[in-house]
């Protein structure tokens, strides 16, 4: 009876254990940046979509038009409907940049916060949503994470 009651008090010890490492390694996972979006009426058909990026202190992403060869850059990706057409491109503040000795090249970035603006022309639909993937790298002054991607919907009223 008293190795019953050992094996027991193992087992249970055991899955204590492991149930709080598996809490240790989740609690590690980063996710230093946060996305919001919006959309803004400029006049009747013309609208200004907004996707911005809040990020933790120390950490920063990168450009959409950082240059190849460095980190990756943020890039958008907006799914094709017969609602809104884009026009021009992305477009974004002026970025921070520097000379990066781990990329051996000038990267340009943003610490803090960011608002990626895409302009649009809807075709004469009322209500429709903007939608689409950005990709982006983020990176503090010791590591780099793998670069994600997040799917976005934006209402547009």
């Amino acid at each position: 009876m008293r190795r019953f009651k050992n094996f027991i008090y193992y087992c249970v010890l055991t899955i204590v254990m492991l149930g709080a490492m598996n809490n240790l390694t989740f609690s590690q996972i980063l996710h230093p940046v946060k996305w919001s979006y919006a959309a803004k009426r400029i006049n009747v058909k013309e609208y200004v979509i907004m996707l911005k990026a809040d990020i933790e202190d120390g950490w920063h992403i990168y450009s959409v038009n950082q240059k190849d060869g460095g980190p990756k850059k943020t890039s958008f990706k907006f799914t094709a409907t017969s609602g809104y057409s884009l026009v021009g491109k992305v477009s974004e503040p002026p970025p921070m940049t520097k000379f990066d000795n781990t990329f051996e090249v000038d990267v340009s970035y943003f610490n803090k916060s960011v608002i990626f603006q895409q302009k649009i022309v809807t075709k004469n639909v009322k209500e429709f949503a903007v939608a689409g993937k950005l990709e982006f790298m983020v990176c503090n002054d010791h590591q780099c994470l793998p670069p994600e991607t997040v799917e976005f919907n934006i209402p547009v009223k």
